[in-house]
């Protein structure tokens, strides 16, 4: 089965510090390197989602949304964290870069379903950033286009804005058919011949 890597938001304004930040978002980064750094040795296609908002997107708080600026194009808090490996010909899927539209799947980049389409793709791994807002986001797309869909649960972190938010969403994503390993028993899983 031809499996692809995806790292979802992996940003400065999602981790530490940033204007939205996620609670130990950063200790994503090196499972995250791990798994990248893997699939690339296998050939295997690695792909980057990122937030790409105008100043004057609609889920910004100034306009009427719920979040504080974030993840604004051409911004420090936009660029991928310092530490994670983005090659210099990465692809990378820009979404939610209209100043109307608010989504948190990866579907929103009208490139990725496409690309992964032409790719012959079956299978998608993610990681990332959020686990409740684009990681289930995508992950639940992705089970509707018809990929099977793996998440890497010490790969992600969740916002829990409200109490047991983390625990719903991976009670959402096993119930819509996602599988959810850790970063070690993926690579064991999809080690050698396997991935495609």
């Amino acid at each position: 089965m031809k499996t692809a890597l995806i790292v979802v938001d992996l940003q400065n304004d999602f981790c530490p510090g940033g204007a939205l930040a996620v609670a130990g978002g950063d200790q994503v980064v090196e499972p995250a390197n791990r798994l990248i750094c893997h699939f690339r040795q296998q050939g295997t296609l690695v792909l980057y989602t990122r937030d790409w908002h105008p100043a004057n997107h609609c889920s910004f708080k100034p306009w009427g949304g719920p979040w504080p600026a974030h993840c604004v194009q051409g911004t420090a808090g936009a660029q991928f964290h310092p530490l994670l490996d983005v090659p210099a010909d990465a692809m990378i899927m820009d979404k939610a870069w209209t100043p109307d539209s608010e989504d948190f799947s990866g579907k929103s980049s009208s490139e990725l379903f496409p690309r992964l389409a032409h790719a012959g793709v079956q299978r998608l791994v993610l990681v990332g950033l959020a686990t409740e807002y684009c990681i289930k986001a995508t992950a639940h797309d992705a089970r509707a286009e018809g990929y099977e869909v793996m998440v890497i649960t010490d790969a992600i972190r969740p916002v829990n804005i409200r109490p047991g938010d983390e625990q719903r969403a991976l009670d959402e994503m096993r119930a819509r058919g996602v599988q959810l390993f850790t970063s070690v028993e993926c690579i064991a899983l999809l080690h050698g011949p396997k991935i495609t």
